[in-house]
């Protein structure tokens, strides 16, 4: 017959590696000095799960790393589109006095409720699916969000959506009133 698995437990964790170095040599004498068997001890499996844990982390931080760029790139557009709609409206502005700091300021704010209303509503979303998960699981380690995680999602948000109105702005603010009031 084949065995599989043996387990040996230790009455102290000073007494871990002796034991380890006993059963090893038996194994090697029994299998005529072929290494073709491991050891796995518990310690072997926390760091296994730690390993596991941290790759899961930086994988989920590197899908809201891409979603904030796909989510910034979609406000610069919409910022983009506003002005090419609203060129004419600027060229008044500023034909009336706007300098070009009050309309890059108008731009960016705007952008910038638009970045912090979908992190609202990335937060509502958020908090209503952890707790529909808790509610539907029977587990006792349920998902749980921290306030400093939806603050520091809500920040992101926002700073995104100041990255994602620069170029907007810059580009409303250096706007020629003549050449924006000719515009059709």
């Amino acid at each position: 017959p084949r065995l599989s698995s043996l387990f040996i437990k230790v009455a102290d964790i000073e007494l871990l590696e002796p034991a380890l170095q006993q059963a090893k040599n038996v194994m090697m004498h029994t299998h005529n000095g072929i290494e073709d068997f491991t050891f796995r001890t518990q310690e072997n499996w926390s760091e296994g799960i730690t390993t596991a844990i941290r790759n899961f982390r930086m994988s989920g931080g590197f899908i809201a790393a891409i979603s904030l760029f796909v989510g910034g790139i979609g406000i610069m557009n919409i910022m983009l589109a506003s002005i090419t709609e609203r060129i004419r409206e600027i060229g008044i502005r500023k034909a009336i006095g706007a300098t070009h700091a009050d309309v890059f300021i108008q731009i960016l704010i705007e952008s910038v409720v638009i970045a912090v209303l979908g992190g609202i509503a990335g937060l509502i979303t958020s908090y209503g699916v952890v707790k529909l998960i808790t509610v539907l699981s029977p587990v006792q380690n349920s998902p749980i969000i921290t306030f400093t995680g939806m603050a520091m999602a809500f920040v992101f948000s926002a700073l995104v959506g100041v990255l994602a109105g620069l170029i907007p702005a810059f580009k409303a603010a250096r706007l020629d009133p003549i050449q924006a009031l000719r515009y059709e």
